[in-house]
């Protein structure tokens, strides 16, 4: 079974295909996995594979490593683009995510003060007023939403009991401008469904919920690394293109495209 990408607090800085070259945050275990979502083509696996034994970094630790780091990278004149809250599973359901917000950009404006911070979140928990601070906090808050179909989203996304994507929609629509949103691309099947988010239909749908939320950017990609279900597809640069065209046209908003 494929495991957790990321074993510390603080990792990288790795080169995004998205945000330039970007310093990561970890704020699950590093030895499992925790998250709202159960995606199909999550990096990082299932989570069946547990929550590990590490538990969830303190606050006062993450922020004594991340000073650690940016310390010796600016006294090593290295180069940073971005501060990226990632890691293994769901950054937000740290329960101190919104004070480990405020320490990231007091040791941002210290060190790197050009430097933007980015949360990576599948948005599942927007409607909890810290996190909603948190999230209208930052430079880059880019927002899952990977289809504006509830039964994709169960089969692709895999959302814990509960989720209402209709209130979540909504909710995104309350960021406007402030909110990026990203939608994974891709194509295959599990347990028997077929899966494929890029026909006609699916990318209609994102195409109203687009509208409706009114997003500063859209970032559109697909699979870059083995994912846990084998079956889902790379979609080619040509095609994500032709489904960026579209939105860019029907929208007017900006569409990223990444592969």
């Amino acid at each position: 079974m494929q495991t957790v990408l990321f074993h510390s607090t603080i990792f990288g800085p790795i080169h995004s295909r998205r945000l330039g070259t970007s310093l990561g945050i970890n704020l699950m275990p590093n030895d499992g996995k925790i998250c709202s979502f159960d995606c199909l083509y999550c990096e990082a696996g299932y989570n069946a594979q547990g929550p590990g034994k590490s538990g969830l970094p303190a606050r006062a630790s993450v922020s004594a490593a991340l000073e650690e780091k940016l310390r010796g990278m600016k006294e090593g004149g290295e180069n940073l683009d971005v501060i990226t809250f990632s890691g293994n599973g769901e950054p937000t359901l740290h329960p101190d995510f919104n004070d480990i917000i405020d320490d990231t950009i007091a040791l941002r404006d210290k060190y790197f003060p050009t430097v933007k911070i980015s949360v990576l979140t599948n948005a599942t928990r927007i409607l909890d007023k810290d996190v909603d601070a948190a999230l209208r906090k930052v430079d880059n808050n880019i927002l899952k939403l990977d289809s504006a179909i509830p039964s994709t989203v169960q089969l692709l996304d895999r959302p814990t009991p509960g989720y209402d994507l209709e209130k979540i929609i909504g909710h995104l629509a309350s960021f406007g401008r402030q909110g990026i949103i990203q939608t994974m691309i891709t194509r295959g099947s599990h347990n028997g469904a077929n899966i494929d988010n890029s026909t006609d239909i699916e990318i209609d749908a994102l195409i109203e919920a687009y509208k409706r939320i009114g997003p500063g950017e859209i970032m559109i990609y697909t699979v870059d690394r083995p994912t846990p279900e084998k079956s889902l597809c790379r979609v080619s640069r040509e095609e994500l293109e032709g489904i960026a065209g579209k939105i860019r046209r029907e929208t007017g908003i900006t569409v990223q495209v990444s592969v």
